[in-house]
């Protein structure tokens, strides 16, 4: 059996405490507030005072419940998060990261995912409260048994740590709901430790000296990990921002990177376009992005356009071409499961669409026609990642598309009060000759990818094909081509998803009108015809339906990806906001 390399599971909280000991005023955390001033107020925390603080909260969660239980935090992204989030593992409970409930557009969310949990204890804010009062006395919400105020803990309360195994639950990662109703990943303390190990070795960086710098929601899996455990691996210092300050100003984001000597970052596709697409040129004289050793992007479909586009647009700022490292993970894995270097450029292959679509990835010229261009997700560091037959459990031959499946360390343990889902899900076992793998538990990430070249290709979810005459389809290659077919389309948020139509499957095709052309002056009839000519000419497929709605009507998951199985549902109950244009006066 092929070993992994040995990592330590030692739960990282045990390490905060060795900081507060050995360096307890270097500093831990810089949390930049654009609310109290748009131009940024920084507040740091060293690791000394971050330890006692997360000790008095620990403490004040014991006063109020025991371990094994429930304590969810429903507070805005600052320095009271993280100490609210290290002080629940402090006190062995299983921490729920959620956010405050006065964040627009995720109430239903909050509301399942609160119900499913139960927790005992609510952590939040003196800002948030009277939010979360609110929320806590709707109809079917459950009463905590205590509501702990972050920035009015009692400091002079200490908390002596007790052991705690890395087996033990440290907190409940709630999944983004792009594919079903958000489900609670169990992470251990183990899971925790090891995946934030396994990014640090990817990313290669320098103990104490590295600075991490996000933005991404704590309450994803991506935000969770890169903002609290990278930090703990090695005593790194961290700088957290709120995602509206990106959103409002994407700039700074840029602009904090430029005051780091060596930083690492990342977020989702999207954000890199956002960038390129909102940066100004004045704004961009006044960056250097020379210290910026990755800027990982996972989360969605990865561009190439995006990729060149974000190099292109910052190159002048010293923006290096391999810190652009291409990531793929899931809340299942932790997050972390496979990234490319930081020390050379993405792999960029192409192959041929149909052949990729009947499974098979047979290189070509990018130029060649039918070609498409695929961004490789480099390679895993401390877990086994194989591309397997779905319906066998068959490991396939490299080129040969089929499932990803992986094991390691950083396998969660399961589905929170979710047996039988966690039975499929994680305890998968391979069948035929598996040579030096080990026969199982797997997780199977419902994943679609190929092995080439030794890197790891992701093609896409294997509920989201669509499937017409027999023939696959991935939906992000149908939406890239929707995005651009007219100007009256908003780029990058468009769906493709199939309906049963007459004992068969059609494309449906929803995507947001572009708000920079006035609706007076839109024809969607034009629209729809060239979404549909566009989409015949790319893929030979027929549009069944094209829908033309609002800005913001295709729904989105907690991290920004397109939620497309809320989107047929919302396309079958015809609910989505459909464009009305107003009559013109003769």
């Amino acid at each position: 059996m092929t070993d992994l390399p040995a990592l330590d599971r030692t739960p990282l909280i045990e390490r905060l405490a060795r900081f507060a000991k050995d360096f307890p005023d270097d500093r831990a955390y810089t949390f930049m507030d654009y609310m109290a001033d748009p131009d940024g107020v920084a507040t740091d925390v060293t690791w000394g005072e971050l330890d006692r603080r997360a000790r008095a909260t620990a403490a004040a969660i014991r006063r109020a419940t025991s371990p094994g239980r429930r304590v969810a935090l429903l507070a805005p992204q600052d320095l009271h998060y993280v100490t609210g989030f290290l002080g629940a593992m402090y006190a062995r409970v299983i921490g729920v990261p959620l956010f405050s409930p006065d964040l627009p557009g995720h109430g239903d969310r909050l509301l399942a995912v609160y119900q499913d949990a139960e927790p005992d204890v609510v952590i939040t804010t003196s800002a948030s409260l009277p939010a979360v009062r609110t929320f806590l006395a709707g109809d079917g919400v459950r009463e905590p048994a205590e509501i702990i105020v972050a920035d009015e803990v009692d400091g002079a309360l200490d908390w002596i740590p007790e052991p705690i195994d890395p087996d033990d639950v440290a907190y409940l990662q709630y999944t983004s709901g792009s594919t079903r109703t958000p489900a609670g990943v169990i992470i251990t303390h183990g899971n925790f430790a090891t995946n934030a190990e396994q990014l640090w070795r990817t990313f290669e960086g320098i103990p104490r000296e590295s600075s991490g710098v996000n933005w991404l929601p704590v309450f994803h899996d991506m935000g969770l990990v890169t903002t609290v455990a990278l930090p703990l691996v090695y005593g790194n210092p961290g700088v957290i921002m709120d995602p509206v300050a990106f959103v409002m100003r994407p700039v700074r984001w840029l602009e904090l990177l430029s005051k780091q000597k060596h930083a690492f970052t990342g977020g989702p596709n999207f954000a890199y376009e956002y960038l390129t697409a909102q940066v100004t040129e004045e704004e961009k004289a006044k960056l250097d992005l020379s210290g910026v050793q990755v800027f990982m992007n996972g989360a969605e479909p990865i561009r190439e356009s995006t990729l060149t586009g974000f190099y292109e647009a910052f190159k002048d700022c010293g923006l290096k071409p391999e810190a652009q490292v291409c990531a793929y993970g899931l809340a299942e894995a932790t997050v972390y499961v496979s990234a490319s270097s930081r020390f050379r450029e993405p792999t960029r292959a192409a192959f041929d669409h149909e052949a990729l679509r009947r499974g098979t990835a047979e290189p070509c010229a990018a130029d060649a026609p039918g070609a498409i261009q695929l961004i490789a997700c480099g390679t895993s560091f401390g877990q086994h990642t194989i591309i397997v037959d779905a319906d066998t459990g068959v490991q396939k031959a490299d080129g040969s598309v089929g499932e990803i499946w992986v094991h390691g360390p950083n396998v969660a343990a399961g589905y929170w009060g979710r047996p039988e889902a966690s039975k499929e899900t994680f305890e998968a076992e391979l069948a035929g000759n598996i040579g030096d793998l080990p026969r199982g538990p797997w997780l199977r990430t419902g994943d679609l990818g190929v092995r080439h070249g030794g890197e790891l290709f992701v093609t896409g979810r294997i509920k989201d094909l669509v499937i017409v005459d027999g023939r696959n389809h991935y939906p992000q290659d149908i939406e890239f081509t929707v995005s651009n077919a007219h100007k009256g389309v908003r780029r990058e948020y468009t769906a493709a998803v199939s309906v049963d139509v007459d004992d068969t499957e059609g494309l449906v095709v929803v995507a947001e009108r572009n708000r920079r052309v006035p609706i007076a002056l839109l024809d969607v009839d034009e629209v729809a015809q060239a979404v549909r000519t566009a989409v015949k000419q790319q893929h030979d497929l027929r549009v069944h339906d094209f829908v033309l709605i609002e800005p913001g009507g295709i729904p989105r998951t907690s991290s920004g990806k397109i939620a497309r199985s809320a989107c047929r549902k919302a396309y079958l109950d015809r609910t989505l906001p459909y464009v009305t244009v107003p009559a013109r006066e003769d």
